[in-house]
């Protein structure tokens, strides 16, 4: 028991010295880390001093070398100032100078301009003198006149004023007659010659349009095809083209008839195709029909916007482009009026620029002259084809001159511009020029020896000739039967009797000739 506890006690004595000295242990090492704490921080202080005292000199450094750059910055501007302070002094000075300069020069002048106006008061005051001594010796020789010749001095300038007056309206109606013959005479050799250089420099093709086309097939055999059993084919063909087709004895060929052309083309085509394709029935006539009118529609509005580019017109409504194309396949007298268009255009043109006009705009106008000659309805066949066109061409926003020029070109409105004459002259070229419109040369013929026949007809006619393409009748009298005022009235009764006897297209100009001749022979 006693073991126990003493052992107990050292185990005791044991465990408290070595806490003790644990304590003591971990104390030492306490200061052990304070003290390389202390140092550790005295060294980072040191460091931290030794950095701030290098950045500190570094911005020194760096603020002294912003401080120089901004002196001489500032230098520059003080120095480009004092540049530009003794420029100005010296422009001061320059001009200083000149003032005073001009200063002397307007003192000499005006010292000159003194001189000068004394010198004039003087030669002033001379020439009044003179001009009173002249006013005495007039009014001294005045009054000898007067006694001379019994007369006052205003009764000879009357009788001198009047005998003036008759000589100048003597000389001045010479003078005007002379320059009116003149005039007359170079107006006419002006416009002969701008109409022989417009003509001259459109070169057209000859008429070749006429009221049939002829459709070839290489055998005899599609014929049968094309009629079909009992006629039923051609029948539908003629229903949806309203064309007459004629199949006879011609070898290799179909006549198709019909005035309008459009409906010719598309028959003439659809038959094309349908011939190619094999299959011809009533079913298929209608498709195809219908798919060519639309091609022809297209085929339409192509030509006419590819006519308004030759022709260098822009800005045209796509109405009136589509009527221009539509031209193609309208003819007058036999002459295509797409074609005669163009050449209106073209000539219309070209005056214009013979006569300082504006030769788009006269193109223009020639182009558009006869759209109404290709209406979309019945109702429109009703009115003028110039007025119709006037119409449609003010509908789709034309100018007033070419609105004019269409509708003024056949005389049924009033002309307002210098471009509606230039259109109706040149439409007149355009169709009366040899070659332009065909007819039928025995009943051509035929009228021109009915207009001699009827000229021929009255009494004292002793030549007649038909010219122009029987558009003049020209009649010669006998002198000795016929007076000048008889030859006013043959004139006029011809023409009535034309005008009730025949049927012509256009105008047929009388023109009676009477001429007396008096021959004498020196022997």
């Amino acid at each position: 028991m006693d073991n126990t506890i003493l052992i107990i006690a050292g185990i005791a004595i044991g465990a408290l010295i070595g806490f003790i000295i644990a304590k003591m242990l971990e104390r030492s090492n306490a200061s052990k880390l304070i003290k390389s704490a202390k140092k550790s921080a005295a060294a980072i202080v040191k460091e931290a001093n030794a950095e701030g005292e290098s950045i500190k000199k570094d911005k020194i450094l760096q603020a002294k070398e912003k401080f120089l750059e901004l002196k001489a910055e500032h230098e520059k501007v003080i120095m480009s100032r004092d540049k530009k302070m003794s420029d100005a002094e010296k422009r001061i000075r320059d001009k200083e100078s000149q003032v005073s300069s001009e200063l002397s020069k307007t003192k000499k002048l005006n010292a000159q301009i003194e001189e000068k106006s004394i010198d004039f008061d003087h030669r002033l005051e001379v020439l009044e003198k003179k001009q009173s001594e002249l006013d005495k010796l007039h009014k001294s020789q005045v009054e000898q006149l007067e006694v001379i010749s019994s007369l006052s001095a205003d009764e000879a300038k009357q009788q001198l004023i009047e005998s003036l007056k008759g000589e100048a309206k003597s000389d001045a109606m010479a003078y005007i007659q002379d320059k009116m013959e003149e005039a007359k005479l170079t107006a006419q050799q002006e416009a002969k010659k701008i109409i022989i250089n417009t003509i001259q420099r459109i070169g057209t093709e000859e008429a070749v349009d006429n009221c049939v086309s002829v459709f070839n097939i290489e055998s005899d055999d599609v014929k049968g095809r094309i009629i079909g059993r009992e006629g039923r084919n051609i029948r539908a063909i003629e229903a949806a083209t309203g064309v007459e087709i004629i199949v006879d004895d011609t070898p290799e060929a179909i006549i198709l008839s019909c005035f309008d052309s459009v409906r010719r083309e598309v028959a003439r085509l659809s038959l094309h195709k349908l011939v190619t394709d094999g299959r011809i029935h009533p079913a298929r006539i209608e498709e195809v029909v219908k798919k060519t009118q639309k091609q022809i529609e297209q085929e339409i509005i192509e030509v006419g916007k590819r006519t308004v580019i030759d022709l260098g017109i822009h800005g045209l409504h796509p109405e009136l482009i589509k009527m221009v194309g539509r031209m193609k396949y309208r003819s007058s007298y036999g002459q295509n009026l797409l074609q005669h268009s163009r050449e209106v255009a073209k000539l219309c043109g070209v005056m214009a620029a013979e006569l300082g006009l504006n030769p788009k705009l006269a193109k223009r106008a020639g182009l558009l002259h006869d759209i109404g000659k290709v209406p979309d309805a019945e109702a429109d066949m009703e009115t003028p084809h110039a007025i119709l066109g006037m119409q449609w061409a003010e509908k789709f926003g034309e100018k007033p001159d070419v609105c004019n020029a269409i509708g003024a070109h056949h005389d049924e409105i009033e002309m307002k511009s210098l471009l509606s004459p230039i259109i109706q002259v040149c439409d007149a070229i355009s169709g009366a020029r040899p070659g332009a419109r065909r007819q039928v040369l025995d009943s051509y013929i035929q009228r021109l020896k009915d207009l001699e026949e009827i000229a021929f007809g009255f009494n004292g006619v002793k030549k007649a000739y038909a010219i122009q393409a029987g558009r003049e009748l020209r009649v010669i009298v006998e002198s000795e039967k016929v007076s000048d005022q008889n030859a006013a009235d043959l004139s006029f009764n011809i023409s009535q009797k034309i005008q009730t006897d025949m049927t012509y297209p256009g105008q047929v100009k009388v023109t009676v000739i009477r001429e007396t001749r008096a021959i004498n022979i020196a022997k």
